[in-house]
């Protein structure tokens, strides 16, 4: 019975921790398509100005 109930939590455990990873992964993925987006932006504009 115990051993039941500690395997039980052991795996919600370990789904919630998956599923923090999984949004910090998220999290890091937007910052890096924010960065992207805005040198992408300064490319243009720097263009924009040599012409």
């Amino acid at each position: 019975m115990h051993e039941n109930l500690a395997r039980a939590q052991m795996s919600a455990r370990l789904g919630e921790a998956q599923q923090l990873q999984r949004g910090a992964q998220m999290a890091r993925a937007r910052r890096l398509s924010r960065k992207a987006e805005r040198a992408a932006h300064q490319a243009r504009l720097a263009l924009a100005r040599a012409l």
